[in-house]
């Protein structure tokens, strides 16, 4: 099977003291994909990369089926959520029909699209709430919302979960989880070591700018439990 998204020998400098490496990672289309690692270890950064937000100074980053097309097509295929989202000033209907706007999708098609987003995102009946009224949990569902309602072939999400309560966690997580079967590969960092068994997301672990492979990742967590 293509991957979705294939990463080689990419590398990027910031500063004088990192330096992100990654010589080889696949991403297969409709999984859920985890990214751990510590504070600096380079998580945002490839999520950006993989955004194509951020150009890698050496290296390729391209997706299945896009052999001839342009850099702004390309970006279509792929939507970042960031850690704290913005959203804009307005209505959850307003922030949601903004990016379809962009994209020439109106009228019953918007309303369509976006009304289905909000019911697979438990935010049915949401459509005129203000986004300032909205709680924490609720504007990363609105967030996450307004990325699925472009349909990208890719969602990548920087820490979705750091300021969501306990009591939201648990649905946010399901709704991570049942993603993949919509025909979305999700990718999402997390400090939290246990949540990617919750959300049944594969493990891609990073570290000073590099990729640990399975066995160091697992080798690692053992003398931390010691």
């Amino acid at each position: 099977m293509e991957p979705v998204i294939s990463i080689k020998n990419i590398s990027v400098c910031q500063g004088e003291d990192f330096r992100l490496s990654i010589e080889s990672l696949d991403l297969q289309p409709r999984r859920t994909y985890a990214l751990t690692g510590p504070n600096g270890a380079g998580k945002s950064t490839l999520l950006r990369i993989m955004a194509l937000l951020i150009p890698p100074q050496s290296g390729t980053v391209s997706f299945a089926g896009t052999g001839t097309e342009t850099l702004a097509q390309q970006r279509q295929k792929v939507t970042l959520v960031e850690q704290s989202p913005y959203l804009l000033v307005g209505s959850v209907y307003d922030n949601l029909a903004f990016g379809l706007k962009l994209r020439g999708i109106r009228g019953t098609e918007q309303q369509k699209r976006i009304q289905s987003t909000l019911e697979l995102v438990g935010l049915a009946g949401f459509e005129q709430r203000k986004a300032n009224k909205l709680s924490g949990g609720e504007v990363q569902r609105v967030a996450l919302a307004r990325a699925l309602v472009l349909e990208p072939q890719v969602l990548l999400l920087d820490e979705p979960t750091s300021n969501i309560d306990s009591k939201s966690m648990q649905a946010f997580e399901d709704l991570l989880g049942r993603l993949p079967s919509y025909g979305v590969t999700v990718v999402f960092s997390t400090h939290d070591l246990s949540q990617p068994e919750r959300v049944g997301g594969e493990i891609i672990r990073i570290e000073n700018g590099r990729l640990l492979k399975p066995y160091q990742a697992a080798e690692q967590s053992l003398n931390i439990q010691e």
